[in-house]
This record gives structure tokens, sequence and C-alpha cells, in this order.
């Protein structure tokens, strides 16, 4: 039989009972989550100041008020422990069906709950003060309103239901107590759970594994051998990194096998999750021992920790040996090991396999082996060989040729998966029909199939072990469709408005949001894609594999729901009681999909194409609850008034939509955190949106040109006078500065990015100062009124500490005012300049920021000539010169712009010259473009002798917008 990089035979993994409990563990998980943010809503709801405002209006009703914060109390402290239990649950009992029907209960009861809580928090407070959390309400306004018989309804219709769901708590409890039998932890917190014992046997298998079951690893392997036997003597720790299911572990075995008995001793010790140092050092003492061919101590099982670590220290202190520590999960644990494996001069290795990104500090840069999946080619190859074992040189069938190939491709390269699907394949029927039928239904074969149980296992491990902020992140991301490509800042906005994010310290809750986003990726649950220029976390997407286990779990759990005319699963919203759905694709009236009962929580459409006319009365009169309503780029023309009684509304996003403006009812929105306006055809804002005080971001601008390369290729919109009362706004783009002073700006301390159109020469230094009030400033944008306008900022010089993106727009006083960075911080990383027509040469000023990565000149120039001097731009990686009618010749000197990766020449009619010294880019270089080029141009381009690197580039000429590659 032949395998995979991954190496798991899928005959020999008979031991499916192990795992079963794997596809189940998602019950308790979720209902964890789903508990954990509903006692931030009740202690939110209960806190002092809260009680003391609602005491005060509502005086007349103490004893009902009273009562009703009572119950209360006492739900929160029943629901805090009852999240503590789950999160400590012992896998065992995911398998146990009493188990899941309880904890199905109770999720079904938190959610009720949490629909309580949100009408009480609703009737005592329309004026809320934002303090990260999104539900913190500092009652000093709005109970007058209700005060009188409306009052005493109000929480008469509430106190009942407080009342009832305590009562249905303490039936909750009563009824574990009598049906559900739960599996002892008979080793204090050190069980061993299944999943982990699981894991560990797939890695005894892959040590079994012989070189020809192997498949795309020839070079890493050999990389590693080269390691394990170089001629360093100083003790070398080494990392194989990746996603689950890589094959890091069979890898690991193949190499370990074959070298082992070049070292002295050798040990293979399996860390997992669940790790105990003192089983762990026992482990090792006795395989080292044993393998040098010397027993073990004899009292090993009565020593503690501290005599472990001395003996194993005596033992390797003078020998070469070779240590495998599989399976880590925590930098921590191998910190624990290090002091007992000795640094000696003997050439020891330490090789550790791990899908964690931190764990791989421990490792010099050049001693990291990332793992990536199979290529397309290698991937058919393990397919071939796991399919068609018994087919003439492992080829497949022809008649089947074409769905073997689609159905191997889902695997997107995963050796685990696709050695998993070429095994379910090898016992079928070599027939069209058959293997249609499974390319249809892989997904569910991935789900449901006991043959698949060992790839959901392997994948489900990560996911076990997740704090549950991260698990409901992770889960949110699964409701978009296959191959979704996911922006850091849109995701980390919705994120928050959902309740995910959890205060840290000093910490904006979008810097938190971001941590758990690197969390996600370091663990490669998230599939990186893009970064931007100065290594920031850009683009990102889930792995197909990952994204289907995922769903299943949303499923299940009733986390949410995605609509698309392939897979049609709003029958859950009646069912189960969904909160949250993305429409992925509608074919139906809307009416449909949206039940009469429904409290979704969150809505967010991502079908461009569907009716929407409707769509927003729909949404106000059937999800009151609503927090996050995402129709960016659905052809909406009105916002109608009931849009003010979505009090939960926390994100609104109307970007690039019809809408023109904005009902009188949106100040209404108190928990508003973020409204999206951008692209949108918005004229102005009520002055209500001053009423938003915990409005953190504000987008509103409108585009005019695409391109961006007209001077006002967008605008602002003009901002209601009292905005600087919204002291929790760090976004706003974009504001329209007309012949305003903009005094005011500088109120708006917690301000991050911020956008300013039209700006008067007359305003700029009144601009400059409120701007150098902005502390946490990170990205400005500033242009002018038009292209005679200028631009003074000299007062702005030094810029903001924390200033990495600077753009501005307009003629600029001088060049030398940029701003220059001589001296303190220097933590710019991005500038563009257009339309700036300096006439002296910006490069030495822009040179003094030594770690840009982004430069952009668009008419930013005059002269005739850009020379890029010696070690000037050592970080750049992207530079786009443009729109410069007069540049004719540009020069790149030998160690300038060492480490640039794209480079655009755009419309520079005059230059009839190749840059002298573009070849010194060539090692780096990755996307070099040429556009809006003359003929004469070109042809200096094709006769260039001192181009010869064999990158590709394209160009466009003049007046023709028809792209075309060549080839240096």
């Amino acid at each position: 039989m032949s395998l995979n990089g991954a190496g798991y035979a899928v005959e020999r993994y008979t031991q499916a009972t192990l795992v079963r409990s794997a596809i189940r563990l998602d019950k308790n998980q979720m209902s964890e989550a789903v508990i954990l943010l509903v006692v931030k809503k009740i202690g939110v709801a209960l806190g002092n100041e809260a009680i003391n405002q609602a005491a005060s209006y509502f005086q007349k009703y103490v004893a009902q008020l009273t009562e009703l914060q009572g119950s209360m109390g006492r739900i929160r402290r029943e629901l805090r422990l009852m999240h503590e239990f789950l999160s400590r649950m012992d896998i065992r009992n995911r398998k146990n069906k009493m188990y899941e029907i309880w904890v199905e209960d109770v999720r079904m009861l938190a959610h009720q709950i949490e629909d309580i809580v949100d009408d009480y928090s609703h009737l005592v407070s329309h004026k809320i003060k934002h303090d990260d959390t999104g539900w913190a309400t500092y009652l000093k306004k709005g109970f007058k309103r209700m005060k009188g018989p409306n009052a005493l309804l109000s929480l008469n219709r509430i106190a009942p239901s407080v009342k009832e769901a305590e009562a249905n708590l303490v039936h909750l409890f009563q009824a574990k107590e009598r049906w559900v039998r739960m599996v002892a932890d008979e080793t204090s917190g050190e069980s061993s759970c299944y999943i982990v014992e699981a894991s560990r046997h797939l890695a005894s298998i892959s040590c079994s594994l012989s070189e020809e079951d192997l498949v795309g690893v020839d070079e890493n392997r050999r990389r590693l051998c080269e390691w394990l036997a170089g001629d360093k003597l100083e003790r070398e720790v080494i990392v194989l990194h990746g996603m689950g299911g890589l094959g890091k572990t069979t890898l690991a075995a193949n190499v370990y096998r074959n070298e082992r008995e070049k070292f002295e001793c050798h040990a293979w010790v399996s860390i997992s999750q669940t790790y105990s140092i003192k089983n762990i050092l026992k482990c090792l003492i006795i395989e080292l021992f044993r393998n040098a061919k010397q027993n073990p101590p004899a009292n090993i099982e009565d020593m503690k920790t501290e005599g472990l670590q001395d003996e194993l220290k005596a033992f390797l202190r003078d020998r070469k040996y070779l240590v495998i520590l599989d399976d880590v999960w925590a930098p921590e644990a191998i910190g624990n090991l290090f002091g007992a494996l000795v640094s000696n001069l003997k050439g020891s290795r330490v090789l550790v396999t791990t899908r964690i990104n931190g764990v791989t500090h421990l490792a010099f840069p050049d001693k990291r082996i990332m793992l990536e999946p199979l290529s397309q080619n290698e991937s058919w190859e393990l397919f071939c060989k796991t399919a068609f074992p018994r087919e003439k040189k492992l080829e497949c069938p022809t008649e089947v040729t074409q769905l073997a190939y689609q159905i191997a491709s889902k695997c997107k390269g995963v050796p685990l998966a696709t050695v998993s699907v070429g095994r379910l394949l090898l016992v079928r029927d070599k027939t069209e029909e058959e293997f249609r039928r499974i390319h249809n239904q892989l997904d569910w074969e991935l789900i449901n199939n006991p043959s698949m149980e060992h790839v959901r296992n392997i994948l489900y491990l990560s996911y076990i072990y997740l704090p549950t902020q991260l698990k409901s992140c992770f889960l949110y991301c699964s409701l978009f469709p296959d191959d979704y490509l996911f922006t850091r800042k849109k995701l980390v906005r919705w994120w928050i408005a959902e309740g995910f994010v959890e205060k840290r310290g000093g910490s904006t809750m979008e810097e938190v949001a971001e941590g758990y986003l690197k969390e996600l990726v370091h663990l490669n649950m998230l599939q990186l894609v893009e970064r931007n220029s100065f290594g920031r976390i850009k683009a990102f997407r889930m792995h197909d594999i990952v994204h289907e286990l995922a769903v299943d779990l949303c499923r299940r759990e009733c986390f949410g729901v995605s609509y698309s005319c392939e897979n049609k699963h709003v029958e859950f919203l009646e069912e189960k009681d969904e909160r949250r759905m993305v429409i992925h694709r509608l074919d139906k009236d809307i009416n449909q999909v949206i039940s009469s009962e429904c409290r979704l929580r969150s809505f967010i459409a991502l079908d461009k194409a569907m009716p929407s006319s409707t769509l927003l009365p729909l949404l106000a009169e059937k999800c009151r609850y609503m927090s996050v309503l995402e129709l960016s780029g659905l052809p909406i023309d009105n916002v109608p008034d009931a849009i003010g009684d979505l009090f939960n509304l926390r994100h609104l996003g109307l970007r690039d939509s019809n809408v023109k403006l904005l009902p009188n009812s949106i100040e209404k929105l108190s928990n508003l955190l973020t409204l999206d306006l951008c692209t949108s055809e918005i004229q102005e804002l009520p002055r209500g949106i001053i009423k938003l005080n915990k409005l953190r971001h504000l987008f509103a601008e409108k585009a005019n040109d695409r391109s961006g390369r007209q001077l006002r290729c967008r605008t602002g919109v003009c901002i209601p006078r009292g905005l600087k009362n919204l002291r929790e706004l760090q976004t706003l783009q974009a504001l329209q500065a007309q012949d305003e002073p903009l005094s005011w700006l500088g109120e708006l301390r917690q301000m991050r990015s911020i956008k300013i159109w039209d700006v008067k020469g007359s305003c700029c230094e009144c601009l400059c100062e409120s701007l150098r009030q902005m502390e946490f400033l990170s990205y400005l944008s500033i242009a002018a009124s038009d292209e005679n306008e200028i631009l003074n900022l000299s007062s702005l010089n030094p810029l903001p500490s924390n200033l990495e993106k600077l753009r501005l727009r307009g003629r600029l006083a001088q060049a030398s005012m940029l701003l220059g960075a001589a001296g303190g911080q220097n933590h710019l990383h991005s500038i563009h300049l257009s339309w700036s027509q300096l006439v002296d040469d910006p490069l030495p000023s822009l040179s003094r920021w030594s770690n840009l990565t982004d430069l952009l000149l668009n008419r930013a120039y005059v002269g005739d000539e850009l020379v890029f001097r010696h070690g000037w731009f050592p970080t750049l990686k992207e530079l786009y010169v443009g729109d410069m009618p007069h540049l004719k010749r540009i020069e790149i000197q030998q160690g300038s712009m060492a480490s640039l990766q794209q480079l655009y020449l755009v419309n520079l009619s005059s230059m009839m010259e190749v840059p002298p010294g573009i070849e010194f880019l060539t090692s780096t270089l990755k996307s070099l473009g040429f556009a809006e080029i003359t003929q004469q141009f070109l042809a200096a381009l094709h006769q260039c002798s001192r181009i010869n690197c064999g990158i590709r580039w394209w160009y466009t000429l003049l007046g023709e917008d028809r792209t075309q590659e060549a080839l240096m």
C-alpha cells in the first residue's frame, strides 16, 4: 500500500471509536461561548452606576426593580459557574447523548436570557456611554420618559420572564443530576482525552512509513538531514511548522528513523496540548536510557520534577543526542524542557514539530521549515497512488479522470485529506456515475463518513483548545463562502460589533481583535494571503477543508447560517433560532428567507444583485435585536425611519449603496460603533449624528474618480457642528473642510485615521494644531481644495509620533517641510504625494524616512530628473512614479532601494531612456510595470542590453487601454 506526505494509513486506523467524540465536541464549546456573551451583558446591566440610576428614576417601583435585579444577579452567578463547568469538561463526556441534549437546552435558555437582558437594557437606557465592551450602560439620562404607568407595565412584563428563566436554570441543573451521567475525571485534570490519544496513535503509525509512502517531501527531507548531520557542535533547535494534516509528524518520523543511529542516544516524545512536564521528563529518560542500552533509574516513579531534570541533565551532558518533540502547542512547553536538554558541544539536535507559529521562534530563522500544501502535480500523484494502487502504473482510469481530478482538487493540497479521499474511492466502483456521486457529496462525506473521522480529528484538535472568544471568531469566518477573501479591518469591526472581543488593559478593542486574528493565523486556523508593505496582516481566507468542518459546527450549534442557492439551510432559522445570517446568493423573495419569529443578531448580504427595496423595512420590523447589518454594495436608495428601532445596532454598512440621506431617527442608535457610507451617494449627514456617543468609525466619502489620479478624486461630507462630542471616534473618512478652521478636531483625542478634503491654505495652521493633539493618529490624509491652493504644513513638524501612513494631495509649500525624520521616532512606513508640484527634488527629504516601505509620487515634482542614491530607502518595497510630464530621467544607484519588490512608472511622456541602474533591482523585483508609455520608450525597453533578468513586465501604450506582457 502507498500513502502520502501526511502518511496516514486509513485501513490501519481502525480505532475510530477513540475519536468519535470529536464531531460532538462543538455543542459544549459553542454553548460555552453563548453563555459568556450573556454573562457579559448581565454584568453591565447590573453595574453599580446602572443600578443607582435605575433606583433613582424608578423610586415608586423599588420592590419590583429590586426583585428583578436580584433574579438577574442570581442568573449571572449560575451562568458563570455553568460557563466554567462547560469549559473544563473532559472530552469523553461529549459523546454522551444525554449530555448533548442537556447542553443543547443550556444554549437555548442562554439565548432566551440574552433576549430578556437586551429588553431590560433597552428599557432602562437610551443614552449609553461606550466603554469598549459594547454594553456598558451609564444611565445618566433617558429614564424620565418611562416614569409612570408605562414604566411599571414594562417592568411587570420583563420581571416574570426573568423569574421563569431563573427557575428553568435551576430545573436544568436538577435534570442533569437526575439523567446525565458524567465521566469522572480520574486524574485530577490530567486525564488523557480521546482526541489527543488518537493524535499520538497517528504519530506512531507515521513512524512506521517507508520512503515510498511519501510524496513531495524530498527537498525538506534533504534539508533536515543536512541540519541534523551538520558540523556545528552547538546544540541546535530545528522546527517543522504547518497546519494540521500537512505531514509534519510523518516527515520528522522518516528522518528520525534514518538518522537516529548517528547519535549516541535518541528519543521521540509527543507533547500535545495536555502535556505534563513530569511525564515528558520520565518518557525522555526512559527512552534515552534504553536507546543507549542502559537501564533507567529504578526510582524514577518516585522522583519529583526537579530530580528528573537533574537526572536528564547528568545523562546528556557528555553525549551527542537527538530528541524529537512532536506536536508542540505552546512555547513554554519547550522552555520548561530546555534546562534539562543541555546545550553541550557534542553536535546534539532537537527537532520540534508544531502547528503554532509562536513555537517556531525557539529556532533560529535559518533552521525553520514551513510546510506548504502539495502542488497540483504532487496532489494528483498522491491521490492516484492511494485511490488506484492496483491500476497499471498507479494511473487513474481514463473514463473517470476528469471527475477524479476535480475530487482531488477539493483537498487543496492537504496530504491527509488527499489520502483519505483517495482511500474512500479505493473501495468504490470505478464508474463515472459513482465518482460523480462522490464529487457531489464530498462535503457530506467529510462530516459524516466514519472513514474520514481521522481527518476531522486532526483539524478539530486545533479548535478544541481555543479560548472561548477565538472559537466564536473562527466560526464566524465559516459563515462566508469557500475561498472568501477577508480583509482585516472589516472583519475586526464585525467581531467587535458581535461582542466577541473582550477588554484587555489599555488596548483598544480593535487592537485586541487584531491580536485574535494573529492568533488564528499563527495557529493555521486561517490562511494568510497578503500582508501590507510593512508586514501587517491585510487579507486572509479559510482553507476549504477547515471551512467545511467549521460550517458543520455552525449548523449543529445554531451559531449562524449561510444561504445560497446550492446550500439552503434556511429551515434552521425556524427550527433552531440561529442568530446570524450571511446571504451568499439569493434566488427567492427575502420574506421567505427571514422567519416571522426570527431574532437575528446579524445580517450580512454578499449577493449584490439581490432585491433590496423592501429589505431594510423588513429587517427593522422583524429583527429588532439586530447588532450587525451589512448591506454594502446593494442598490438601496432609502433608509426607513424604522432603522432607529434597532436599539442594539452596532454596525451599519451601506458602502457603495445609492443612499443619499439618512433619516433623523438615526440618532436613536445609541449603541452604534460603525457607520459606513463610503462611496455611497450620501449628500449630508443628519444633525442627530452627533448624539451617537459610542461611534468609533465613520465613513462617508464620495468617489469622483476611481483611478485616484485627479486632485479631487474623492470628496467628503459636511459634518454637523458638535462632532467634537464624539470622543470615542477613531476613524473619520472623510471630512469636507471648506472654509472651516477645524479647531474642534483636536478634541477627538482617540483618532487613529482621518481624511480631510478641500483644505484651504489659510486653515493649515489651525489644522496642524488640532492634528498634533491626536497622539494615536496612524493614518493622515489631507487634500487641498484646488491645484493652486498651497498646503503649508510646516507646523506639523514633527509628525504625530504614531503616524504610519501619510497622504498629501495638493501643492506643498516646500519639500523640506516634509517633514524629514531627523532624529526622534521613525514609524512612518507609507507616503503618497499627489499634485504636490514641487520645484525642489523631494527625494533627499523623503530618504530620511529610513523605514518607508511604500512611496507614491504622482504629479509630485516638476523637475526633469530623480536620482535614487546609494543607501536610500533600504526597506522600500513599492514605488510608484506617475503623471510627471517634465521628468526625463530616473537614475537608480547601486545599493538604493535594496528591498524593492514592485516598481510602476506611469505616464512619464518625456522619458525616453530606460532608468540607468534598474538592473540593480532585479534580485528583489517581483512586479514591474510601465503604463501609458510612448513608442520610443517601448523601443528603448526592448533594446536595453542592461536588462536580462528573466522577469516578466507589463506595459500599456499612451492612448491605449490594452495591457501587454513582455519578458526581460
